[in-house]
């Protein structure tokens, strides 16, 4: 994949910062935690825009948000970050494609960080 890419799907920045102090086996059990836990944050903003619970899928987006950033997961970091924001204008017109860009994303980005980081342990 070309590095542009990459760029637009992982934290490139910040997973080399890890790599360099931890080391990258050490984030990629990181990363499997993360995919062990990822059906169910996926599932609960599923859930919570379906029962269109807007304090649920906020706080519920706020969670996901903070757990793809904190494995380099920067996309659907980025979508649950507009997610999180109930209060903005356009979050009532928006939030159904963001849910949706996250359970389209999830997976292959994972796949796509797993991959980068087994190539650098």
């Amino acid at each position: 994949m070309a590095t542009v890419e990459l760029e637009t799907i992982l934290d490139l920045n910040t997973l080399e910062q890890y790599c360099s102090a931890i080391g990258a086996g050490t984030l990629l059990k990181s990363v499997v935690l993360f995919e062990q836990l990822m059906p169910e944050y996926v599932g609960n903003l599923v859930k919570a825009n379906e029962a269109a619970d807007k304090d649920t899928l906020c706080a519920e987006a706020h969670k996901f948000k903070g757990a793809a950033g904190s494995v380099g997961l920067k996309r659907i970091q980025q979508i649950a970050q507009l997610l999180q924001h109930g209060e903005e204008a356009r979050w009532d017109a928006e939030h159904g494609t963001w849910v949706a860009q996250i359970v389209e994303f999830a997976s292959a980005d994972l796949q796509q960080l797993k991959q980068f980081l087994q190539a650098k342990a």
